[in-house]
């Protein structure tokens, strides 16, 4: 009797030790500051056997350990998956209690987010099954921590998403977003967000299981996460194709998703925008649909109050919207959706922000002689120059290279941007005033040829406007300009190089010449560069005739004889 109960004391003893050895173990690796001193003291060796433990609670702790251990990075996930772990996990999920369950999935969850590499892993464990079998638990944790584990795997490619779509895990995953639990209706809305982003197949199969009619009305849910996921979900959606963006529609998310861009929530703001966003950019309809819903002044007064990465999707909603008609264009117009474009063009230090203000500026200002005006009265002509001309503060700008207000070197897409803007604009700019301003040789040749252009349209048929570009020294910077472009000695135009004889047989030249020809051709010459030189040439020139005249009829009066006196006879 004595010896069984040392027996059992040694044994009970064992058992309390390995407990505290995973349950400190999984402790210290819920910091970070311990994983690198656990993995050198090679602790994956030690928690693989626990895993494999006769005791339920040594289990779970071994596997939460090396969850969080796998969460760390991709090196330590990599070690579970070569030390033959996930089949083990797999296998697990089916018999296990609920706690172990979660753990596991945390595990597996852990493993998968890290790469896709080691998402196929986990799916080639056979855990999609018993994920999917885990989705249909009692338990709402144990299907949080499947649902979370599906996402994650899902997220990285088509491929994997689809291995997810086979499961048949999309119809499980509907169900959960019906759950009275808040946090498992997020991950269920985060995990159909992952699979539907990476093609319109995926989105349809999410769309087939009936998905629309159950998260739409979440938009309107209390709770700032879900309302985060519901609109990620639903963008994720709208995005492929005009047939889903109009399925997502008629889910009836407006006006709730309007509701959204005010919300206090930072990302819900984003995501809802983002939506309106996918939504908009497909067919005029559905942008007209937006306007007609009162989206427009909501998005409009979102671009206004938001900064950063979080402008971006207003801004492109402005700008597809204005894209499609002359009339959407005005819509965007009238719901003084100019100004915080173009302070945006200007506040922000973002390239790629910078270059959706610059398309969607040109979007709105490239349908008619009013929408251009609209945009020159707001100053966004001289501001997208600025934007592609500034250089760093004191120096002159490089004709080889844009660069931004700090210096940077503005990237191609930035340039090629601004560029296609202030061409669409200036193309339809009937407003001299507004031209004027870009009618110097430091504008890049590329766009001062379009300034000069509408010059060569407008003054032939307005006489007023031929007076008013002579005496704002308009005609005057024409011929310095021409000058300047074809004088072997002269300074240039900015982005020509001098002596390049650019107007010989070109559509810069025919149009400077058609602006001449509104002139008489002294006035021409009057204001052009060297007339005050040529004026004293000939002064000098006349100087020199006229000595010369004065010269010669003296010489001619001195070698006439001299009449000789008559005598007188008294």
């Amino acid at each position: 009797m004595t010896n069984t109960r040392v027996v059992l004391g040694v044994m009970e003893k064992y058992q309390k030790e390995r407990l505290m050895f995973v349950q400190t173990v999984a402790d210290l690796a819920s910091r970070e500051t311990n994983i690198e001193a656990l993995q050198s003291a090679g602790v994956m060796s030690l928690l693989r056997p626990l895993l494999l433990d006769n005791v339920p609670a040594i289990q779970h702790a071994s596997a939460l350990a090396l969850g969080r251990l796998a969460n760390y990075n991709e090196e330590l996930a990599e070690a579970v998956v070569d030390s033959d772990i996930l089949p083990h996990l797999v296998y697990s999920l089916s018999e296990q209690n609920r706690f172990y369950k979660k753990a596991a999935a945390f595990v597996l969850r852990a493993v998968a987010k890290h790469s896709p590499e080691l998402a196929q892993s986990v799916v080639d464990s056979g855990a999609l099954n018993a994920l999917v079998t885990c989705l249909e638990e009692f338990d709402p944790g144990v299907k949080e921590s499947a649902a979370w584990a599906l996402g994650y795997i899902a997220r990285h490619n088509g491929d994997l998403s689809q291995a997810v779509v086979d499961a048949g895990a999309i119809p499980l995953l509907v169900l959960c977003v019906q759950e009275p639990e808040l946090s498992l209706r997020r991950i269920a809305a985060s995990a159909l967000s992952d699979v539907s982003k990476h093609s319109p197949e995926l989105a349809q199969s999410v769309v087939d299981a009936n998905t629309i009619p159950f998260i739409a009305p979440l938009l309107a849910n209390p709770d700032a996460k879900l309302r985060r996921q519901v609109c990620s979900a639903l963008s994720q959606i709208a995005k492929h194709t005009v047939d889903l963006a109009e399925t997502v529609v008629d889910g009836e998310i407006f006006p709730n998703v309007l509701n959204c861009l005010k919300d206090t929530d930072g990302y819900v703001k984003k995501n809802s925008a983002t939506l309106i966003c996918e939504i908009a950019k497909h067919t005029p309809e559905l942008a007209q649909l937006i306007v007609n819903s009162g989206g427009l002044a909501a998005v409009v007064d979102y671009v206004t109050d938001a900064r950063g990465n979080a402008r971006l999707p207003g801004i492109m909603t402005l700008g597809y919207i204005a894209a499609f008609s002359e009339t959407l264009a005005l819509a965007v117009i009238l719901a003084k959706g100019v100004p915080p474009l173009a302070q945006a063009l200007v506040a922000e230090t973002e390239e790629h922000i910078k270059a959706a203000c610059a398309w969607s500026l040109g979007q709105i200002g490239r349908h008619s002689p009013d929408h251009a005006k609209t945009l020159a009265d707001h100053a966004v002509l001289s501001k997208l120059l600025k934007v592609l001309t500034s250089g760093p503060a004191g120096a002159a700008p490089d004709v080889g290279a844009t660069v931004d207000e700090e210096g940077k070197d503005v990237g191609s897409d930035l340039k090629t941007k601004t560029k296609r803007a202030l061409k669409c604009i200036l193309e339809k700019t009937l407003y001299l005033d507004a031209l004027e301003p870009l009618l110097q040789p430091s504008t890049p040749f590329n766009v001062l040829k379009y300034v000069v252009a509408q010059f060569a349209k407008i003054l032939p048929n307005d006489v007023g406007a031929r007076r008013a570009f002579v005496t704002s020294g308009g005609l005057q910077r024409v011929q310095e300009i021409a000058a300047g472009l074809n004088s072997p000695n002269g300074g240039g135009v900015n982005g020509v190089a001098a002596g390049a004889n650019i107007l010989n047989g070109t559509k810069m030249g025919e149009y400077i010449r058609t602006i001449n020809e509104c002139y008489p051709e002294e006035i021409v010459r009057y204001y052009s560069p060297g007339y005050s030189t040529t004026l004293l040439e000939k002064i000098d020139e006349y100087s020199r005739m006229h000595e010369q005249a004065t010269k010669q009829a003296t010489q001619e009066a001195q070698s006439l004889p001299v009449p000789s006196t008559p005598s007188v006879v008294v």
